[in-house]
């Protein structure tokens, strides 16, 4: 593994230990219908938040354990942004996401 992808990895363990923190973090699994989502970030489906935490995250885990590829951007941290605009509890998941961007973005 190269550098790049260890630092995407602990930032994705950051991001999860924050949503943990925070108490963004669903214990309960979504229902199966939740996944049939057609817009982006499943606004369609899910908050923002259960996107993070049952798409992006495991997605950002399989691209690591796979060897597999990362886009070239990543528009996580604007749309968590956008999202949590006035919740100030989430305002280190927002940089931590916007990190996670900086890094994806880096790697291009």
């Amino acid at each position: 593994m190269t550098a790049g992808v260890d630092q995407i990895g602990a930032k994705i363990g950051e991001i999860e230990t924050e949503m943990k923190r925070i108490d963004m973090w669903q214990q309960a699994p979504l229902d199966p219908e939740k996944y049939e989502f057609h817009s982006a970030f499943a606004m369609d489906t899910m908050a923002y938040s259960q996107w993070l935490q049952f798409v992006f995250i495991p997605r950002v885990h399989e691209a690591i354990a796979s060897n597999g590829s990362f886009p070239q951007q990543s528009n996580v941290g604007a749309q968590a942004i956008r999202e949590f605009d006035g919740y100030d509890e989430a305002s280190g998941l927002v940089t931590l996401l916007c990190e996670f961007d900086a890094l994806i973005e880096g790697r291009a």
